[in-house]
Formats: C-alpha cells, sequence, structure tokens
C-alpha cells in the first residue's frame, strides 16, 4: 500500500482538478486557470515527494516535463468554449501518464491501457473534414492495448514481443506510428501539444525496462526497423504540405533514431530520455507556434500562403525561429544535446547504420528550415492581419524555448537519480516479468 500511495497522489492531484474543471463549465477563461494551476501543483508534488521514489532506468526527467508540458499547452491555446474539453482532458491525461510512470505493475499497466482506452473514444468523436476519421489510427491503439495485456498475462516470448508492440505505438515506430500521428491531427484544442511528448516518454519508459529482456536476434531486428522508420519519416516529412503532419513525421524520424540508439545499447539511459523530451518538447512547441497562425487565420489556412511574419510579428520571429533551431537539433538545445550524449556514451552498433541516421536527422531538419522561412520571411501582404503574441501565447513559447535550453546545458545527473534507495520494485521489472 505504500508503494502505491504516491502514484495514487500523482493521479488524484489532476483528477480533482478535472472534477473542478467541470464545476466551472460555463466558464472557459476558470477552465483553464483551474488546468494551469493544476498542473503547476502536480509539478511541485513531484518535486517535493521525488526522493522517495526508486530510480528508473530512464530517470526522472519525464516526470518533471510532464505537468510542465500540460502548462505549456494550456497556455497556448485561447480561451474558448471549444477548448473546455481539451483542458479537461489534459488533467485526466496528465494523472494517468504520472500514474504510468511511477506506478509499477498492475496500477501503472491500468493507467497505461486506459490512456489507451480513451485516446480511441477521443478520436472516435473528434473528426472534421479536414482530417477525417483515421481507422488505422485508432486501430494502432488497440494493438497497443492488446499489446499490454498479453505482456502482463502471457509468457516469454509472447509477453516480450508484445510489449514492445505496445511501445513501438506509444514512442512512435513504423508501422506503429499512425496512432502517434492520428492523435497528433485529430484530437482537440490543447491535447496535441501535450500528447507528442505524453506518448513518447511512456513509450521510453517502458522500453527502458523491457529491452534488456530481449533476444539478441529480435533486438537486431528492431534496429534494423529503426533505420527505415527514420529515413520514411524524414522522406514523408519533405513530401508533406500540411504543418501538423510534416511536423509529426519529422518527429517519428527523431523517435526512430532514438530507437535504434536504444536497441544498439539494449538500454534506455537518461540521455535517451534527454532526447526525447526535447524532442517531444520541440514538436509540442512548434504545434503551439502553427495554432497562433491558425487563430488568426482559420484551421484550413494554406502556410504557403503566409509570409512576412517576422516584420509585423518581432516577439513571435524571434521565438519561432529559436523553436526551430532547437528542433532542427542546433546546439545548445535539448534535442543536440540528447543526440550527441547517446552518440558519445553509446558505440553505434554499425557505421553504416550511423551515417544512415545522421542522413535522416539532416534530412528530418530540412522540413524545419523550410517552415521558418516560408512563415517568417518573405513579402509582407496588403491583406493579412497581423497581429503579434498575446501575453498566455507568448509565455507557452518562452517556456518551451528555456525548457530546451535547459535540457542542453543542465548535466544529465540533475535529473538521472534521487535520493531513493537502489532497489529493484515492481516500477523497475519489465511487464514480462510482474505477469
Amino acid at each position: 500500500m505504500t508503494d502505491l500511495f504516491i502514484p495514487c497522489l500523482f493521479v488524484v492531484i489532476p483528477f480533482v482538478g478535472s472534477l473542478v474543471c467541470l464545476a466551472c463549465w460555463s466558464d472557459p477563461s476558470r477552465v483553464r486557470t483551474v488546468a494551469i494551476v493544476c498542473s503547476v501543483i502536480s509539478l511541485a508534488a513531484i518535486v517535493g515527494v521525488a526522493n522517495r521514489l526508486p530510480t528508473p532506468p530512464d530517470g526522472f526527467l519525464p516526470l518533471y516535463l510532464l505537468p510542465l508540458a500540460a502548462v505549456v499547452s494550456a497556455l497556448g491555446q485561447p480561451v474558448h468554449e471549444n477548448h473546455r474539453l481539451s483542458w479537461t482532458m489534459t488533467l485526466v491525461f496528465l494523472g494517468l501518464g504520472m500514474g504510468a510512470l511511477t506506478g509499477g505493475n498492475p496500477f501503472g499497466l491500468l493507467c497505461l491501457v486506459l490512456l489507451m482506452l480513451i485516446i480511441m473514444f477521443l478520436l472516435y468523436r473528434h473528426h472534421t473534414t479536414l482530417w477525417p476519421i483515421s481507422w488505422w489510427g485508432i486501430g494502432s491503439f488497440g494493438v497497443g492495448v492488446v499489446g499490454a495485456g498479453f505482456s502482463l498475462a502471457a509468457g516469454p516470448p509472447i509477453s516480450s514481443v508484445a510489449s514492445l508492440a505496445t511501445y513501438a505505438v506509444l514512442l512512435p515506430l513504423m508501422p506503429f506510428h499512425d496512432g502517434y500521428l492520428t492523435a497528433l491531427t485529430r484530437l482537440p484544442g490543447s491535447l496535441p501539444p501535450f500528447i507528442v511528448l505524453l506518448l513518447p516518454v511512456l513509450g521510453l519508459h517502458g522500453l527502458a525496462t523491457a529491452m534488456p529482456t530481449m533476444p539478441n536476434e529480435f533486438v537486431a531486428v528492431v534496429s534494423l526497423l529503426a533505420l527505415v522508420s527514420s529515413l520514411y519519416g524524414a522522406i514523408k516529412a519533405l513530401a508533406q504540405s500540411r504543418v501538423r503532419l510534416l511536423v509529426g513525421y519529422g518527429s517519428v524520424s527523431f523517435f526512430s533514431i532514438l530507437w535504434w540508439f536504444v536497441a544498439g545499447a539494449h538500454t534506455a539511459t537518461p540521455r535517451a530520455a534527454v532526447l526525447a523530451g526535447a524532442v517531444g518538447l520541440a514538436t509540442g512547441g512548434l504545434l503551439i507556434a502553427w495554432q497562433v497562425i491558425r487563430t488568426r487565420y482559420g484551421d484550413d489556412v494554406d502556410p504557403q500562403a503566409i509570409s512576412g511574419l517576422a516584420a509585423a510579428m518581432p516577439k513571435y520571429a524571434v521565438l519561432f525561429s529559436l523553436l526551430g533551431l532547437a528542433a532542427m537539433g542546433i546546439p545548445p538545445f535539448g534535442v543536440f544535446a540528447g543526440f550527441m550524449g547517446l552518440l558519445l556514451t553509446t558505440p553505434p552498433s554499425s557505421t553504416i547504420g550511423l551515417f544512415i541516421a545522421l542522413t535522416a536527422w539532416l534530412a528530418a531538419s530540412w522540413y524545419i528550415m523550410q517552415m521558418v522561412q516560408q512563415l517568417l520571411f518573405g513579402v509582407r501582404r496588403a491583406d493579412l492581419r497581423y497581429a503579434d503574441l498575446r501575453y498566455p501565447e507568448f509565455t507557452s513559447l518562452l517556456i518551451v524555448v528555456l525548457a530546451l535550453l535547459a535540457l542542453g546545458l543542465a548535466p544529465t545527473s540533475l535529473y538521472a537519480t534521487s535520493q531513493a534507495p537502489n532497489k529493484i520494485t515492481a516500477m523497475e521489472r519489465p511487464l514480462a516479468w510482474n505477469r
């Protein structure tokens, strides 16, 4: 019971916040305020009790980043009654995510399954003419749910393969990446900027405990698939005209590179969490920056029709440029620090694989440069209404930039360990061990 007290606390705080959101449903501004305040309280609770938690293989960084991402995603959305559901569900997902990270099994697995089931329901209910319902994406999360169930009930090697399928849905890897892309493009309001961090860090956390039990032959197949997936994501990103798909496929490419490093090392370390967290934050920041454009010009705006924002929207231009540099993997931001940390501490399994990973990195970064150049520079159109960032939007993007800078400059040891005794608990054992 003692081991479940802290995970239950992490779940209860956001859940209580979601109930308060329902109580003040008629006031959208108050709903957003409650979502932000409860996310800050969750972060404070993590800081207060982190020293009582056993150290997970991937460190404590994901646990700190989740409430921060919830605050950022809520701030980045304008006050509107259509966003009340997304702010409330952000708190629900925050609680389930923190429960999955700290609860072990079966509590953590239950939180993970419930999270995927809710996402499936939202994807079924929320779709538009521009973004029609995607049965492939819903089916991908169904595979994740089934995989989680088999990993708990079956014995090896079925449990190992099943758990790996679940983590490939969360930390997107081809051919299980459709669920991630569908959630990024179809979920309402503030959920996509939060989901792009939540799902990958949950996948990496599970991968950190399951990968050491995988047979070497199976890991070799995963490593090859990761290289193919990284190139696939980069090529698909270059071919996209819709910004959310373009950003989504680019992040799939980066996450696939992370899969290759994890497979080569046969484990996931806190440095892998730095890369996963930085890519998730940068992707969420780009989505929030695009939300600023959608708020001003409509959901179906053509990015090719927007230009000249640098002169008319200087605050937006500065923060968007910094976000673009961070997402491309330019130092001193977190994506570069995570990539170089893995490269220097994890010997590459093959020179050809390293060349492919670097090629995919450069190709996936190219789309960001094109997007930034298109929106910020070029001819300023007289028929467009230019309005710079409002204070909540500015604060949201600034937090993302500062967090990415901190990830690039702070030593990994700050969030890799805690003061808790180094003992093996249910949270540290793979799903296959907890059947």
